[in-house]
């Protein structure tokens, strides 16, 4: 094989890209989130507002009979909950204790 040819090959091998698996390449917080004890369906006291954090590190909540109103992402530290909506806007909350999370000044109980 001539060897200018021969590098060009090892170059060309060097530069393709490589394939992973889904979960290689999800977030770290993903991957921790899934087995995270707050993951589940959060309802105000009366229902109407029902707020599901997902085990992927998104949430989906409904307002009444307008299901996913809002989604997004969401990050815990310690007992602190940060959300970023897919329309642009921030929020935050705190679990109070494993069944009380306060948010946007409301009162969620797990269900």
């Amino acid at each position: 094989m001539n060897s200018r040819f021969h590098g060009f090959a090892i170059v060309a091998a060097l530069a393709m890209p490589v394939a992973t698996s889904a979960s290689e390449t999800a977030a770290p917080e993903n991957q921790t989130m899934s087995q995270h004890r707050y993951v589940g369906m959060w309802t105000t006291d009366d229902g109407r507002i029902r707020h599901e954090l997902l085990p992927n590190g998104r949430y989906d909540e409904a307002r009444g009979s307008r299901q996913s109103a809002y989604q997004g992402r969401y990050e815990i530290n310690g007992n602190h909950i940060d959300y970023w909506d897919d329309t642009g806007f921030t929020a935050d909350g705190e679990f109070v204790d494993d069944n009380t999370l306060h948010h946007g000044g409301m009162i969620f109980r797990r269900k």
